[in-house]
């Protein structure tokens, strides 16, 4: 296997962990530890992972791959979500959107809706719905983080908290069977916390491969969201967790939407 293959492999290993040990890529490759040394070196010199006493990191940006990339991943599984999360929001009502690729989609399905007041912390989202006289749009204050367009930090916490909205709808970067919704970036984390609870209504919106990722920072539990938008159905123990919370889980597909029992 040559240092290309190597390099990839590392990386996409780092899409589905949060850590990978020297030993063990040296086991898996085949290779000596100092070659997996200077694969972790010439990576880390690219940006594309962060090196820690015996193996590596995924980067600290929450963006841990390209953002434009992954607007294209299960680009119709986040279309069919964002049509069922539009459903659920009426008409003239407030609502507050989170960073993430999923609730871009969100925003777009929401274009048909009529008197909406929209808060977001996303510019993405509101430079999308700029120019449509029927929806109130507010961008919170607070650091842009320059690869995605998230505002993050305490001050738009503060922004967030002058508001109470009737939906929340947020994006996660991963969920674990036993309820937990979590993301990488602590400063998006405290935003989307703001958001849930200066809301009347949470919905998470999120695909189930989400269920294959780690990340080390918690949003919230199953059992804090009134509603859980995702594509297929959702691990058993989830489910449970769910059902005894009394949060709904909604599965969208294409063409379709079903309630998971």
């Amino acid at each position: 296997m040559d240092a290309t293959t190597r390099q990839a492999t590392i990386l996409n290993l780092l899409n589905t962990q949060d850590r990978v040990e020297v030993e063990d890529l040296a086991s898996r490759f085949e290779v000596s530890l100092q070659t997996v040394r200077a694969d972790l070196r010439d990576l880390s010199d690219r940006g594309a992972l962060s090196r820690v006493h015996g193996g590596a990191v995924r980067t600290s940006s929450a963006a841990n791959r390209v953002y434009a990339d992954r607007r294209k991943q299960n680009a119709q599984g986040k279309q069919a979500m964002a049509a069922l999360v539009a459903e659920l929001i009426p008409d003239n009502c407030s609502l507050a959107l989170n960073i993430g690729t999923s609730t871009e989609q969100v925003a777009r399905a929401l274009s048909e809706h009529r008197g909406l007041t929209v808060l977001s912390n996303n510019i993405n989202i509101i430079n999308m719905m700029m120019g449509v006289k029927t929806k109130n749009l507010i961008l919170a204050g607070g650091t842009v983080r320059q690869s995605d367009g998230a505002i993050v930090g305490e001050d738009a916490v503060e922004f967030i908290s002058r508001y109470k909205v009737d939906f929340a709808i947020i994006g996660a970067s991963a969920m674990d069977t036993d309820g937990a919704i979590m993301d990488h970036d602590a400063r998006e984390v405290s935003v989307a916390r703001a958001i849930l609870k200066n809301a009347r209504t949470k919905v998470l919106v999120c695909d189930s491969s989400k269920f294959e990722r780690s990340a080390p920072v918690r949003i919230c539990a199953v059992e804090d969201l009134d509603v859980v938008v995702t594509d297929q159905s959702v691990p058993e123990d989830f489910a449970k967790a769910a059902k005894l919370a009394g949060t709904r889980i909604l599965t969208a597909t294409q063409n379709e939407s079903r309630e998971n029992d």
